[in-house]
């Protein structure tokens, strides 16, 4: 009897899970609030946890904002320019001084831009500055500068601010990747701290059992119906069962210290979940129709990257081109003096207009050739990865589709067979107690049943895996918890 009390404390104490009855539903509210320590820990709170404060998600996402910033550097090129210019003769024959101010603003459109200036003098200058004398009141000037063959629909500033957006939409495809890859591994996480509880809770019933038979045995010794040697027996049989439990609660703890990486408080730190939340199933996942057309239909960052990359490689190449056509633009301005007189004379007076053009031509063009060369070839090593990551995908959904079919045949077959298990160690357990079975054979049904549960265990902890790997695969971002 003392023994038989000793063992039943022993097994109050022992930590373990408490199964919930109920889940309660967690509201996503705007910020994402901190998963709770009590109640029923989902795998929503889980997810939802990971991608708010998972370390490589946040890394991602700075990478995204640093291309931000690249796309904002690029399109300073286009920025408006202000340039001053000032001088005076201090010393010699000549006292002329000179200031000028001038704004550019360079055109998105073509390779030109668009300028304002104006500049005043006095004093006097060499005849070889006559172009500094201006009237009392200074010079206005306007003019423009447009690109008629090289630059007018491609240039490097214009290339510069395409790379830099598509840039950032590489920033986000990979975010996506990273986010899709966390998730899975908190999934998979989530997954095994489920099983590792129901595990601990399988070997604790077992261990019930033999402490219960154990009062029992006791007391029909005492009474002579049964000998000492089976008290001793089922004792050793108790010790036995308190090691697999030891063991399983071990591989809990370990499975909830795992799962602390992905389950983060507000402030993301690691939480590690307690055995009280543990779920009583697995988390159940919905598939799309499993059809062999299936992995055809993804829509994959990856892929997605792919062309991305494409886009970038035909934006070089074609300014590559763009390098080979010989440049010749035309320049239009127009300047006005005002005020009265100064010491240049009456010439400035008047309004002035001129047009000009500049031309040049790269006779060997080796570089923009190699780059035209390097930037096809690049192209073609692209379009041979997208085809071979699409045939990666309808593998690995094709394959993870045979896996989520048998998995569903194995875990229905489980279940049947820890069913029937159940069922024969409760018979061989009332024969027993009516003195019509022996102790070895009700020993080895109730370890037998315990086995099934196990398996059913697997088999169901089989069928979420493979629907889980299937929804990431998919990219099903409401299930991801993205």
């Amino acid at each position: 009897m003392m023994r038989g009390a000793l063992v039943a404390t022993l097994l109050a104490l022992t930590p373990g899970a408490v199964w919930a009855q109920t889940m309660d539903p967690v509201a996503p509210p705007p910020p994402v609030a901190e998963p709770g320590r009590t109640g029923v820990l989902t795998l929503d709170a889980v997810l939802r946890s990971s991608a708010t404060h998972a370390p490589a998600i946040l890394e991602a996402m700075a990478k995204e904002r640093a291309a931000d910033g690249k796309a904002l550097s690029a399109r300073g090129a286009f920025d408006l320019l202000f340039e001053g210019d000032a001088s005076s003769r201090l010393l010699g024959y000549y006292d002329g001084s000179y200031v000028e101010g001038q704004v550019t603003r360079p055109l998105q459109t073509n390779g030109g831009a668009l300028y304002g200036a104006y500049r005043v003098s006095r004093g006097d200058f060499p005849e070889y500055y006559g172009d500094r004398f201006t009237n009392r009141l200074g010079e206005v000037k306007v003019g423009a500068v447009f690109s008629l063959m090289r630059d007018r629909w491609i240039d490097a500033r214009r290339t510069g601010v395409g790379l830099a957006d598509r840039d950032i939409d590489l920033a986000r495809l990979d975010r996506e990747m990273v986010a899709i890859g966390v998730q899975r591994r908190a999934i998979a996480a989530y997954q095994d701290w489920v099983a590792a509880g129901q595990r601990v809770a399988v070997y604790r019933d077992l261990l019930t059992l033999a402490s219960e038979r154990q009062q029992s045995i006791e007391r029909q010794i005492q009474l002579g119906a049964r000998p000492d040697i089976l008290g001793t027996e089922n004792r050793q049989n108790i010790v036995r069962r308190q090691s697999l439990l030891v063991r399983s609660q071990q591989q809990l703890e370990a499975a909830a210290n795992a799962l602390s990486f992905f389950l983060r408080d507000a402030n993301g730190e690691p939480m590690v979940p307690l055995a009280e939340q543990l779920p009583r199933e697995f988390p159940a996942f919905e598939l799309p129709p499993l059809t062999r057309d299936l992995g055809r239909r993804v829509e994959r960052p990856d892929l997605d990257a792919i062309l991305v990359r494409l886009d970038q490689n035909e934006q070089r190449r074609r300014l590559a081109e763009n390098d080979m056509r010989p440049r010749l633009d035309l320049k239009g301005e127009l300047s006005k003096d005002v005020g009265p007189v100064g010491l240049g004379g009456d010439t400035k007076t008047p309004t002035e207009a001129i047009v000009g053009v500049k031309f040049s031509l790269p006779l060997e063009r080796r570089a923009a050739r190699g780059r035209i060369a390097e930037a096809q070839a690049e192209a073609d090593a692209l379009r041979r990865r997208r085809q071979l990551i699409e045939d990666q995908i309808l593998v690995e959904v094709n394959g993870l589709a045979i896996q989520v079919q048998a998995a569903e045949k194995l875990a229905g077959l489980a279940a049947d067979e820890a069913a029937l298990a159940t069922r024969m160690a409760e018979a061989e357990r009332r024969r027993f107690t009516l003195g019509v079975s022996d102790f070895i054979l009700v020993n080895l049904r109730e370890e037998a049943a315990a086995d099934a549960q196990l398996r059913r265990l697997d088999a169901q902890y089989a069928r979420s895996a493979a629907r889980a790997e299937l929804v990431a695969a998919t990219v099903d971002r409401d299930q991801l918890g993205l």
